[in-house]
């Protein structure tokens, strides 16, 4: 089963714009109240138990850092990106729920396999977007704040797409506009190893040991959905630094490529 995320930086990275996010919600009302996912998270909890259990067994984890997540209140976690399953090893195994983006197709499948593919995509908090549309992806940026804002963790990977070449590439600004749009504490996540789980041609998992190493909060300005682009830009330089010191991998210079339309991403 792929657990690809969708791009997770719907944001432009023109340098000539002034607004590449914007400043009103797409819709003003939320996909779902704060009461209705506690409800949900609650349900959905054995099934992230259970997956939590035979990845801590099967693949041996090395896990640093987990006392830097905040016990309370909403908050950003921001990962460097090596593997499908990056999403939902840190939905997992985070000692709270994570809403990842996910493609919109894991929750419209039909009979037995569609309907516990949503049930298991729901458990781990992941939120449908439809893959390669603009549109949708700067409303579910929004949902995300929305999310946090009700006291709950959200996830996003700053490159946009898995690296293909294990170097880490530039973030794209979504991260930094999230994290002043809400001013709630980024946690940065540097992952090893997790790209020898699941090949990008493949569909089967092979349980390998990896490392999950989680950095001190970063704390930032709240300055809401309207603020300059040189703010933004360095808000997210400052994720990044953070992101390489828990990873460290090699930094590239520029952006990640996007997915090509046959390629997972």
């Amino acid at each position: 089963m792929s657990t690809e995320p969708v791009s997770s930086d719907p944001v432009s990275t023109d340098p000539k714009s002034t607004d590449p996010v914007r400043s009103d919600p797409v819709s003003t009302e939320p996909t779902e109240s704060a009461a209705r996912r506690r409800t949900r998270l609650l349900t959905h909890g054995a099934v992230r138990g259970s997956f939590s259990a035979f990845v801590r067994a099967s693949c041996r984890p090395v896990i640093t850092g987990m006392d830097n997540v905040p016990s309370d209140g909403g908050f950003i976690v921001a990962s460097n990106h090596l593997s499908f399953l990056d999403s939902v090893l840190i939905q997992s195994l985070f000692p709270r729920q994570v809403s990842f983006f996910a493609k919109s197709e894991y929750f419209t499948g039909t009979g037995l396999r569609g309907h516990a593919m949503r049930m298991f995509f729901e458990s781990v908090g992941s939120v449908p977007v439809e893959r390669q549309k603009q549109s949708a992806s700067v409303e579910a940026l929004y949902e995300l704040g929305r999310i946090a804002s009700d006291g709950f963790g959200v996830g996003i990977y700053p490159e946009g797409t898995r690296s293909r070449d294990g170097r880490l590439y530039r973030g794209k600004n979504g991260v930094g506009w999230l994290a002043l749009a809400t001013g709630l504490p980024v946690v940065p996540v540097g992952l090893v190893g997790t790209e020898k789980l699941q090949a990008a041609d493949s569909h089967s998992i092979r349980p390998s040991r990896f490392e999950m190493h989680v950095g001190a909060p970063l704390r930032f300005e709240h300055l809401g959905p309207k603020h300059p682009l040189p703010v933004r830009r360095e808000a997210t330089g400052r994720v990044m630094d953070a992101v390489a010191a828990m990873s460290g991998q090699e930094r590239a210079e520029g952006y990640n490529a996007p997915p090509r339309s046959h390629d997972r991403g």
